[in-house]
């Protein structure tokens, strides 16, 4: 049996896994959205901007601009919705607090933060779904899915550190 206090390879592979396919899934909705920014950009300065939040900026497209969008949403959400699921019921953040119950409070804000993103996540699907959107519609549009891309990031960098805490932290158990 694996010592508590070191991280099981396979359930970090799996973290990384799940992470960088969420990841991908929110750049898939930034480049949805960055067709309609103002100015067209280097690879390294759309990598960089992409991050600080470019989307703001973005002029109104076509009606398939918004198919596009709300295609790449949907995708994310649905991956969202799984990956709260398994965290709910049993993930590795149950894990971590088994090893680690002082992560408790951290995990049930972490975890109470999912129905509103999932809302978000559906209020902007539905937002892009309108097919022609008036250029006011639009910026706000672009701003506010910048603004969840950000509030997602910061979920799961707090998500990553109840379980890295929890699988990480020595937990004295005298392993030596």
């Amino acid at each position: 049996m694996p010592s508590l206090d070191r991280a099981d390879p396979v359930i970090l592979g799996h973290i990384l896994h799940e992470h960088h396919e969420l990841h991908t899934l929110l750049q898939s909705v930034r480049e949805a959205v960055e067709p309609a920014s103002e100015a067209p950009q280097q690879p390294e300065q759309k990598q960089r901007s992409s991050r600080k939040g470019s989307l703001a900026n973005c002029k109104p497209e076509p009606p398939a601009g918004c198919q596009r969008i709300a295609a790449a949403l949907s995708a994310l959400r649905d991956h969202l919705a799984e990956h709260f699921r398994q965290e709910e019921t049993g993930g590795f953040i149950e894990e971590s607090l088994a090893r680690l119950p002082r992560l408790a409070a951290e995990a049930r804000r972490v975890l109470s933060e999912h129905p509103d993103l999932l809302a978000e996540a559906d209020r902007l699907i539905e937002q892009s779904s309108r097919g022609d959107i008036p250029a006011t519609g639009w910026t706000t549009l672009c701003h506010d899915v910048d603004q969840f891309a950000s509030r997602l990031l910061d979920h799961e960098r707090r998500e990553n550190n109840v379980v890295q805490q929890g699988y990480n932290e020595d937990l004295g158990l005298g392993d030596e």
